[in-house]
């Protein structure tokens, strides 16, 4: 039997490894947070750390499935997205003066909609997905208790209002030198409705109608599914480039029919391939390596004009460190499968 500090260091670990993961996928390896800002990067742990081990620790603790897990993750980009730092309500500063390419009715729909993917996926889904892959013998426990899922939820929410002010009232006016920019009441209450009608659905007194079993599906071949997350995520972060104004004839409601048809196609084949008995961990893994060498690669465009070397160096050192991590991974998760079938029963 385990002592008492062994057990809270099985949990401390992954915890740790989580809240870490998800900044540092979600916006330090795309480059959204460069080398020369890593002063933020704690802000972004607060946020998108906690987060994602708070809506993990829900969805383990009452047993819940891959929907209300979406939903969770939609309601923490929503509130990022439309409360903390607003960037999908106010102009987009960068692009180009004058021009609010997709914008309607105060929203930027198109950066909007290629947000919610990005931060569903690479701040929620594929760090959880890789932190469970590391501690494979805990990936069925909740990893926070009572008294610690109170801590982190009080610093996600002194972070959040410390990210809020630091950047709509300090980094837009006096960085970005920009005006400072206050949303209609409206667009508040519209974001705040769906964050708790998400986190609702997901976890309220409802929460298992949405245990949904898809019908299994025989899952394509480790390469073929690597290969297709690899594509899906360049035609996603596409999107953010045109919203940005990188091609201002491409007409953005089509850009926006094809984030709705690639999000569509992507939901309704991974829940039926991971609910066939042939599903393997070297299926996740396959998919986590596609979308993040998708995202990183089509990512670097952003610094093709005006970064400074340090911030260029910077995502090409960390970017080559996380694909040698990500091979480690895959040839340990190999090794371990092989030991799995040549153990004698």
């Amino acid at each position: 039997m385990r002592s008492r500090t062994e057990s809270t260091g099985y949990r401390v670990a992954p915890v740790l490894t989580l809240i870490f993961l998800a900044p540092l996928i979600a916006s330090v390896l795309p480059g959204a947070m460069r080398l020369s800002a890593m002063f933020a990067f704690p802000i972004a742990m607060g946020i998108w750390g906690c987060g994602a081990v708070l809506i993990r620790a829900a969805v383990r603790h009452w047993r819940l499935g891959w929907l209300n897990l979406l939903f969770l993750a939609l309601a923490l980009s929503i509130a990022e997205e439309c409360i903390i730092h607003q960037t999908s309500l106010a102009p987009l500063i960068w692009q180009p003066p004058g021009e609010h390419i997709a914008r309607v009715w105060g929203v930027n729909y198109l950066y909007f909609l290629w947000a919610l993917g990005h931060e569903v996926v690479f701040a929620v889904f594929v760090p959880i997905a890789l932190t469970e892959l590391i501690f494979k013998a805990h990936r069925e426990q909740p990893w926070l208790g009572k008294r610690s899922a109170a801590v982190l939820a009080t610093i996600f929410l002194l972070v959040c209002f410390m990210a809020w002010y630091s950047w709509t009232k300090i980094a837009r006016p006096m960085v970005f030198h920009v005006p400072i920019y206050n949303p209609p009441v409206i667009a508040i209450a519209v974001a705040a409705a769906a964050i708790l009608l998400f986190i609702s659905a997901a976890i309220g007194p409802f929460r298992y109608v949405f245990l949904i079993e898809p019908k299994p599906l025989l899952p394509a071949p480790t390469w073929l599914l690597g290969l297709g997350a690899f594509v899906v995520s360049g035609i996603w972060h596409g999107l953010v480039l045109l919203a940005f104004g990188f091609r201002p004839s491409f007409p953005p409601l089509f850009a926006v029919g094809i984030g709705i048809v690639v999000a569509v196609s992507v939901l309704w084949l991974l829940p039926r391939y991971a609910a066939h008995a042939n599903w393997r961990d070297n299926h996740t893994l396959s998919i986590v390596i596609g979308v993040m060498t998708g995202m990183m690669a089509l990512s670097f465009v952003a610094f093709i004009y005006g970064s400074l070397k340090l911030d260029l160096y910077g995502k090409i050192i960390l970017n080559l460190a996380a694909m040698i991590l990500l091979i480690y991974q895959a040839v340990r998760l190999r090794r371990a499968e092989d030991l799995e079938i040549t153990a004698p029963s």
